[in-house]
């Protein structure tokens, strides 16, 4: 039991998750349209959450129950916590969504309508619409208590239908699936005036046209549910046989795994709701209320009608034009490393790595870490040409990378069938280095270039996902990525270890605690003293307790964590000299950095971890200094913007209200002002 300042990680997640909701509030700085897209992030987390974590906690219930009683109380204790948080969030959900979105939405010329609002022409368009695209995949089924257990699935969307026999007036129960799977969810109505546009959801469509699909039962009433499943995958032993064939076998019951919750529509009446939880053998542990319509997470689909007003003026990525503007990359980076924070920069850099390395002929070799992969990409095509040039090009793919892992196993087939050298996945951990490593054989011998990255090599989440990237051939770092890649390709473990990167199962966590500590030391020696972190998530109950010691020794902290955050400060003789903030904006804060004061000569490394268990003891990370003073500048002062950000920024502290900063100093919204501060370095005109 833990006996200091201590946020549970599931609760901090919630509150994390809040300040996305809170973000669909912010009329102030967020258009109506981002506002709705806000609700969508929120949905798709929390049903992530559901799936993975609500999960992992009811299979320790159901453990527990079986070992000790006291466990199994203390974590049904946890999981009804959790459970009251997500119903009072979900009814604010419900009220942003009716009573703020769906207005505004119509003050602007788009009408979401319901099946009783429509006109004469729309309802004829509606019943076209059903029989033509949606009755071949409208599945209804009538519900006989326990005699019929109907499977439902994962996450799919659902009508619960109340008949009435028209013959013997009995009462039934019945399903219908709304296949929001393969038709969009949000319909394009006709017109019911010339200024607006008119929506419907698919649900209503449906609703209006249950009479056909039951035609001997009158239609009482019917409510929307939606069932999702433990999506965790369990594999009982990764150290002995096929752990790909194992991958593939849990990947098929990640389908049928056990209810992680059925949502329904909270006016649903609980006769009706007690039916259905007997028929699904649910308990009041696996039923979360919400409003008429689940899956909101389609609301990323909702159409904008050229209406460019609702939504955020875009940032159109800057370009590093000493990079993108050259005949060959490696010529610009062996004279100095390069920086890159995207999306405020374009990828294209990161790309032109990979397809000039496979154009060059001096390139004998190309090495690629891959966690997250996108569906299309010019990368994993530039190693596939790569190969067919005769280049030796090896990669390593991270199979058990959570809701990836079918898009991983598929990538890994592709890129062996035309010669890639594919390495996959240990036995008891998860790789999640973000590297990549170019050999070249010149008249002056072999040369090696290197690209360490916060980000994955993902075309895609980089124009939504902020993160650092450098490019470098200083040989103190690419001579340890040799290491790296010798680790993961053929399990050498390097003889005389790392001395400039960190590495995880090696001494990242070690050197990590040593640079804490040795602020410590300074701060009590009378030195200043000071760390400055920025990560997505600290949990880890070690790495908090030796920050609140240095806290106590006077060293100043400054965190900025986007997502869960267990460590409280600003608790009197534990964590006065902590200030916590997470930022939540347009782009997704995925950068880690960690700056440590060390006595006047500031240490800043870049990371792919952060202080979670999982990323200190289960995975394969790296954390790589930066030792160009211009570089380390730079991102000392988009790490200050961050810092004075009090636009976007809330207070993580005790309170756990997630309450806005706010002061009298000029307003900084840091997103925005690191764009600017890019353009005016970059001298750009975009």
């Amino acid at each position: 039991m833990k006996r200091f300042p201590y946020v549970d990680r599931d609760i901090s997640w919630l509150h994390f998750n809040y300040r996305v909701l809170q973000e669909s509030k912010d009329k102030k700085n967020n258009p109506l349209l981002e506002r709705l897209k806000f609700l969508a992030i929120y949905s798709n987390n929390l049903s992530e959450f559901f799936k993975v974590r609500v999960a992992h906690h009811k299979s320790l219930i159901g453990l527990r129950k079986k070992l000790k009683k006291q466990h199994h109380l203390e974590s049904k204790k946890v999981l009804e916590h959790l459970l009251k948080m997500v119903n009072e969030q979900q009814l604010e959900f419900t009220d942003i969504f009716e009573n703020q979105i769906v207005p505004e939405l119509k003050q602007n010329g788009i009408d979401i309508k319901k099946r009783l609002e429509l006109s004469p022409k729309q309802y004829v368009y509606i019943e076209d619409y059903f029989k033509n695209h949606l009755l071949p995949y409208v599945q209804p089924m009538l519900l006989v208590g326990k005699k019929i257990k109907p499977f439902l699935n994962n996450a799919a969307l659902y009508l619960a239908v109340e008949l009435e026999d028209k013959e013997d007036k009995v009462i039934r129960y019945a399903l219908v699936q709304i296949p929001s799977d393969k038709i969009y969810r949000i319909v394009i109505l006709p017109p019911s005036n010339p200024e607006m546009h008119d929506v419907i959801f698919l649900d209503d469509i449906i609703r209006h046209s249950i009479k056909d699909i039951f035609p001997g039962y009158n239609i009482i009433q019917s409510y929307s549910i939606k069932l999702t499943r433990d999506a965790d995958l369990y594999i009982d032993d990764e150290f002995s046989g096929d752990l790909v064939e194992k991958l593939k076998k849990s990947l098929k019951k990640r389908k049928v795994g056990p209810p992680a919750r059925l949502v329904y529509d909270r006016q649903m009446p609980k006769i009706f709701l007690k039916y259905l939880m007997n028929v699904f053998e649910l308990g009041y542990l696996d039923i979360i209320p919400e409003g008429r319509y689940h899956n909101n997470f389609d609301l990323f689909q909702f159409p904008d009608f050229d209406k460019e007003y609702l939504k955020l003026s875009a940032l159109v990525p800057l370009p590093i034009k000493e990079l993108e503007n050259t005949d060959l990359i490696f010529n610009k980076i062996k004279h100095r490393d390069y920086l890159l924070n995207v999306p405020y920069h374009s990828y294209e850099s990161v790309i032109r790595f990979f397809e000039d390395a496979a154009e060059d002929d001096t390139v004998t070799h190309i090495k690629i870490v891959q966690y997250r992969v996108a569906g299309k990409s010019r990368i994993m095509n530039a190693l596939k040409k790569a190969v067919s040039k005769g280049k030796h090009v090896s990669a390593f793919i991270e199979l058990k990378a959570r809701f990836d892992e079918e898009a991983n196993l598929s990538w890994t087939k592709e890129l062996k069938k035309v010669g890639v050298h594919v390495t996959t996945s240990f036995p008891g951990i998860k790789v999640h280095v973000k590297l990549a490593l170019i050999i070249r054989q010149t008249d002056l011998g072999e040369e090696k270039y290197a690209y360490l990255s916060t980000g994955n090599f993902h075309e895609g989440t980089a124009k939504i996902y902020s993160d650092f990237g450098l490019f470098t051939y200083d040989t103190r770092l690419t001579e340890e990525a040799v290491k790296v890649f010798s680790f993961l390709e053929n399990k050498v473990i390097p003889r005389d270890g790392f001395k400039h990167l960190l590495v995880g199962q090696f001494n990242m966590r070690q050197e990590l605690v040593k640079m804490i500590e040795q602020e410590i030391q300074n701060a009590n020696e009378g030195k200043d003293a000071y760390i400055i972190l920025k990560m997505n998530s600290i949990q880890e109950p070690n790495m908090i307790k030796l920050l609140y010691k240095a806290s106590r020794a006077g060293v100043k902290i400054d965190l900025i964590v986007r997502g869960i955050c267990s460590l409280v400060s600003g608790v009197s003789g534990v964590s006065d000299n902590i200030a916590a903030i997470s930022i939540l904006d347009r782009y997704l804060e995925h950068a880690r950095v960690f700056i440590f004061g060390n006595d006047g000569d500031e240490k800043m490394y870049l990371s792919s971890a952060d202080f979670m268990g999982r990323n200190l003891y289960r995975r394969v990370e790296t954390v790589f200094p930066i030792y160009d003073i211009k570089i380390k500048n730079t991102i000392r002062d988009i790490i200050n913007i961050q810092l004075k950000d009090n636009i976007k920024a809330r207070y993580l502290d005790f309170k756990l209200l997630n309450e806005y900063v706010c002061n009298d100093s000029f307003a900084i919204q840091s997103q925005n002002e690191t764009y600017y501060y890019f353009k005016r370095i970059h001298k750009v005109d975009v």
